[in-house]
């Protein structure tokens, strides 16, 4: 994934920033803690990495790698980039013709914990979402927190940020797309057939889909609840979700 150069942000972590490292990201600078073992695997692979780009290697004490960290388990590793830049709608559709599917979008509808954002990129990449759609305001972007939490899927799945959702969503509808959401009334999401060129919308947290773009989904999904909580976190309601889309695009074989 592309980057922007106007602010500075920080990959977290080892896995995450040997992800970062192998991709086509542009690199700042990589932070490495004062003592740490440099003969680990990992840490080996990042320094060979770091001398292959000439990168500016950086030794700091633990305290500040804390504060590079923000209070993060940085694992004594710290990559400065700069700040991601976020695809097109158009990057996304040219996704999906590279992976050789019709396009299956997720929009997210205001999420605003990071965490929450970084594991749902985690799910799509896993499962193969062509891209994620978020909009500019009242929402959290791609941030530090969200890379790490992605586990280094950031890298691979193609995200763009838009002023208006709903703009966004009548734009797709007439380039074929059909569009789904969720919600405690719907169709059971088993029943969900993602075959075609579809996009999955998932709600706020606390507030679900906004009133706007409910009018605007051509089905709504809900995924049944036996037990005294009748909602789930929208990161698990999100993999359950694009799993039963993986699940109706690539259909187990019988022998």
């Amino acid at each position: 994934m592309k980057h922007d150069q106007e602010n500075e942000e920080f990959i977290i972590g080892r896995h995450p920033v040997e992800a970062a490292m192998k991709s086509q990201t542009p690199l700042n600078k990589l932070f490495i803690q004062t003592g740490i073992k440099k003969d680990e695997s990992t840490i080996t692979e990042i320094l060979k990495l770091a001398r292959k780009q000439r990168l500016v290697i950086s030794e700091v004490p633990k305290q500040k790698m804390d504060k590079l960290a923000n209070g993060q388990n940085h694992q004594g590793v710290v990559l400065s980039v700069a700040a991601f830049e976020y695809a097109t709608i158009d990057d996304l559709f040219k996704n999906a013709e590279d992976q050789a599917m019709p396009p299956f979008f997720v929009i997210l509808d205001n999420i605003e914990d990071p965490h929450n954002l970084g594991s749902i990129i985690r799910t799509a990449d896993a499962a193969g979402v062509s891209g994620i759609i978020i909009p500019k305001h009242r929402a959290v972007g791609l941030t530090a927190v969200v890379a790490k939490t992605s586990a280094g899927a950031i890298e691979r799945v193609p995200v763009a940020r838009v002023t208006n959702l709903s703009a966004t969503i009548k734009d797709l509808k007439k380039r074929g797309l059909w569009i789904f959401g969720t919600d405690v009334v719907g169709t059971d999401y088993r029943h969900w057939d993602a075959t075609g060129a579809v996009a999955l919308v998932i709600g706020n947290e606390g507030k679900g889909i906004s009133p706007l773009l409910k009018k605007q989904v051509d089905e709504m999904l809900t995924v049944p609840m036996i037990g005294d909580i009748q909602s789930l976190n929208a990161s698990v309601a999100a993999s359950v979700l694009i799993y039963q889309g993986f699940n109706s695009r690539h259909p187990l074989r019988t022998k």
